[in-house]
């Protein structure tokens, strides 16, 4: 028969809950005081047919005391505990970790997955296997749901919320959902469950995977140092996704926790400062079992649950491999308000009353798109296998209302999603690379040094050289193409194979073919690479909290120096440099001159009529950027331009400005401003003479005119139409 956790320790939190001491129990068994004692600190254990006694006592069945893998049922039943006031008057209007991102399921699919992979079982080797559900409830479903997280004890906290909702930001977040809740008689559940992962392992409240997750904010214990995630944010975009402030979470443990592996359970909800019944709350809350341990019993604490349980809470996995399941309650995703389209209306069949949905943040068909979309574009490298080397990941999205399939579950597949980069490293994972391109489909791999620095602030010196590895072949069609996104970009990636940064190559040729490249930096270059481990540190320390381009950080200039960033902008540009050196050369043909002028004389060709040019101004479209900073602090940037045809164009004026999180965004003044190619500049305002489809400029900033250094923040370029850039 299986068992738990050592007879001692689980029958004396079995007595804390049930509210008895060791003199009472005693009493009931008609044994003495020492040998309760005696049994909780181990020194001798009850004959079998005692444990009916104790079974009876505890108000359970004997084979509960028995396998001591669940509490008993005994003692103060699941609550949701609201943090109280700060005793000093202190107010918090929500969680500041939520406000570095948005409301947005991709970014939620980003940040979620890039945990589960860095949470990956690395001795099974296996890929960790990650599903999102997006489950809409209503009519009775929702009721029952409601009915299971104790609704009626939360709403007065959402109603005191929604009371003073114009005060501040996050209640109206959670106004808004309520209503949209009652209104529409609806709510969208979405789970994200990760397999072979190492759940959440450790004690509710020391420190551990659980407490990180759960209880604190701003703290990251990640597996190795590969991981994606060194800020601890990530977790506040579950939070971030919810407009109710509120995530349900269910773990298998790796490592057996009080004696169990299966079904702990907690909830947390984020909510404003707020005063119910003249009590006033911090924010925060949990679902949970009473603590024991704390003065009177008040803190709620993860419970081990039963399967019912879990069911009513839509938090059943499908088997007990470890991981988590985070239902995000509420679910929400503002950001795909920005890709409606005409056509997304068509393929839904909206018409009439169904136009009105468009607006809806809570679609889970565009919804179920968006996820799947995302993780293809940032996990396709970590999705991909060959020779012989297994993917880090699997990742499928499905969709449901009420417990019938609205949408299939979809397995991403990065061949689909990314075909011409998973060509790429399918084909380094192959040893299938050439040295040049000679014909399509193919693979050209080239080694590009990353000069370590030496950390501690020492300037000057290199630790060692690192080669990362730089992928590059040719779309071959139309469809990849389209599917791979801009062409001529290159994806940097390490240790997880997140793809961490997207750029365009800059200053290419004219007519260069198109092309995806592909640079594997620190463990993702191969884990016995020169330096990887080295390479893995120091990228990390210089990801922002997005974790979606490398340079300047704080924690990179205190860790090395404050010129450190300059080898990572050496490794873009040396990288940058291979790959123009790769696409450059010339198509092989058949034949010589001769051979080419008597194919062209025996070919006849149809000609298209020219298509009618369009009346009336064009406005041109920033297509490429390139951004650097200078010795000095400078912002230098090289930019591209696409101009639609037509027979007028209008004069468009750049303006940088500095981005930030909140309010607006600092324009920065130009040092200077020199076209390159297929324009003018005038007064700082570019001008472009007819019939041109493509320009380039290039601009330095003036450092004067910088609130804050270049190096901790990033570049917005704008392209404005209008003399002064004013309209």
């Amino acid at each position: 028969m299986e068992t738990g956790e050592e007879f001692g320790p689980w029958l004396a939190r079995q007595l804390k809950l049930a509210g008895k001491t060791q003199a009472e129990l005693a009493d009931e068994l008609k044994l003495t005081r020492a040998a309760v004692s005696a049994w909780i600190t181990g020194r001798s254990t009850p004959r079998p047919t005692v444990m009916t006694d104790i079974a009876r006592a505890l108000g359970t069945d004997v084979g509960t005391v028995h396998t001591r893998t669940t509490d008993t049922q005994a003692g103060l039943p699941v609550f949701w505990y609201h943090r109280p006031g700060y005793r000093d008057g202190g107010r918090d209007l929500g969680n500041a970790a939520a406000f570095a991102f948005d409301a947005d399921v991709q970014v939620l699919a980003r940040e979620t997955c890039q945990n589960s992979l860095d949470e990956r079982r690395k001795e099974t080797g296996r890929p960790v296997r990650v599903r999102y559900t997006l489950h809409e409830l209503t009519g009775k479903f929702l009721d029952d749901f409601r009915d299971a997280i104790l609704w009626n004890d939360l709403f007065p906290h959402y109603s005191a919320v929604s009371e003073t909702a114009g005060n501040q930001k996050v209640g109206r977040v959670v106004d808004a959902g309520v209503r949209d809740m009652y209104e529409k008689g609806r709510i969208v559940l979405l789970r994200v469950d990760d397999y072979n992962a190492s759940g959440l392992t450790g004690d509710d409240y020391e420190d551990g995977k659980f407490a990180a997750v759960i209880r604190r904010q701003l703290e990251s214990l990640k597996s190795g140092p590969g991981a994606g995630g060194s800020y601890g944010l990530g977790k506040a975009t579950l939070w971030a996704t919810s407009a109710l402030g509120l995530v349900l979470v269910n773990s298998t443990l790796s490592e057996a926790h009080e004696g169990r592996t299966e079904r702990r359970v907690i909830g947390r909800l984020e909510l404003p400062w707020r005063e119910v019944d003249g009590v006033p709350y911090a924010g925060p809350a949990w679902l949970g079992r009473p603590d024991p341990d704390t003065p009177g019993a008040e803190v709620a604490r993860s419970w081990w649950a039963d399967e019912e349980t879990v069911a009513r809470l839509h938090l059943t996995r499908d088997s007990d491999e470890p991981g988590t399941s985070f239902l995000v309650v509420g679910a929400q995703d503002v950001a795909s308000l920005d890709e409606r389209s005409s056509q997304d209306d068509e393929e839904e069949g909206m018409d009439g009353e169904e136009e009105e949905g468009a607006e809806d943040t809570r679609d889970i068909r565009r919804m179920h798109r968006r996820l799947v979309e995302a993780l293809g574009r940032d996990f396709w490298a970590a999705m991909t296998g060959g020779g012989g080397r297994l993917p880090l990941l699997e990742a499928s999205v499905r969709t449901m209302r009420n417990g019938d399939v609205v949408l299939e579950e979809e397995q991403v597949d990065p061949s689909v999603e990314q075909p011409s980069r998973t060509r790429a490293l399918r084909a380094h994972y192959e040893g299938a690379t050439v040295d040049r391109l000679t014909e399509a489909g193919q693979v050209v791999a080239q080694s590009i040094p990353l000069k370590l620095p030496l950390s501690g602030g020492a300037k000057g010196g290199t630790l060692g050289t690192h080669q990362a590895v730089l992928l590059v072949t040719d779309v071959v069609s139309d469809g990849e193409e389209k599917k791979n996104g801009p062409k001529n970009q290159m994806h940097s990636l390490r240790g997880n194979r997140m793809t961490v940064k997207k750029a365009v190559v800059p200053n290419l040729p004219i007519g260069t073919n198109s092309f995806q490249a592909v640079l594997l930096v620190g463990e993702a270059a191969g884990e016995s690479a020169p330096f990887a481990t080295e390479a893995e540190e120091f990228l990390r320390a210089a990801e922002p909290p997005e974790h979606d381009r490398w340079g300047q950080t704080e924690e990179l200039a205190l860790r090395w120096s404050p010129s450190a960033y300059r080898r990572i902008n050496s490794l873009t540009t040396e990288a940058n440099k291979a790959v123009k050196e790769l696409v450059a050369r010339p198509k092989r043909g058949g034949g010589g001159a001769e051979g080419g002028e008597a194919l062209r004389k025996a070919l006849t060709v149809k000609k298209k009529p020219k298509a009618k040019v369009p009346t009336g101004p064009v406005v041109p479209e920033l297509e490429a950027l390139d951004a650097t900073i200078g010795d000095e602090g400078e912002w230098r940037i090289t930019a591209e331009v696409k101009i639609p045809r037509g027979d007028e164009i209008v004069p468009m004026v750049p303006v940088a400005q500095m981005d930030v999180r909140s309010g607006g965004r600092p324009k920065l003044d130009w040092a200077e401003l020199v076209a390159v190619e297929g324009c003018e500049v005038e007064d700082g305002t570019l001008r472009f003479p007819p019939g041109t489809r493509r320009a380039k400029f290039r601009g330095r900033t003036d450092v004067t005119s910088h609130p804050v250094r270049a190096m901790f923040t990033s570049l917005v370029l704008e392209l404005r139409a209008g003399k002064g850039g004013d309209a």
